[in-house]
């Protein structure tokens, strides 16, 4: 059973197994971004009020990115998404995704207009901004 944790406005789901993780990775054909996979390996999810995705767990992240890369529609409709890990929903349809290049910064993506704007250096980074404020979508 999972232990869950709650902290303020958040609730912290137990640590995601290795074997998550590995899964997590396979599924996505990709390595996980070192300060994504060590908080996942710390709390495999944490939930936001009125049950927004603040973090996802890996499970979701292995299964949305897969939607996402692989769905006909979604190819018609956006620019690529095989360069980002989707890891939070925004609560308004946008989500925040890592790059798998570079320094793993994160972005938001717009769902209306397929923008990708860089919003903070790392998850902890994007997790401390978001819950204080200091970051909107």
């Amino acid at each position: 059973m999972n232990e869950i944790q709650s902290w303020g406005k958040a609730t912290f789901s137990a640590p995601a197994s290795p074997g998550a993780l590995m899964a997590c990775e396979a599924q996505l054909r990709n390595k996980l971004p070192d300060h994504l996979r060590r908080l996942l390996a710390e709390t495999n999810g944490i939930e936001g009020e009125y049950g927004l995705g603040l973090l996802w767990s890996a499970e979701r992240i292995a299964e949305d990115n897969d939607r996402f890369r692989n769905s006909t529609v979604f190819r018609q409709l956006y620019m690529p998404f095989d360069g980002l890990v989707f890891f939070a929903d925004a609560g308004n349809g946008d989500l925040f995704a890592l790059s798998l290049s570079g320094n793993h910064e994160v972005f938001v993506w717009n769902h209306v207009d397929d923008s990708r704007m860089w919003v903070a250096r790392t998850v902890i980074r994007y997790l401390e901004d978001w819950m204080t404020g200091a970051l909107t979508v």
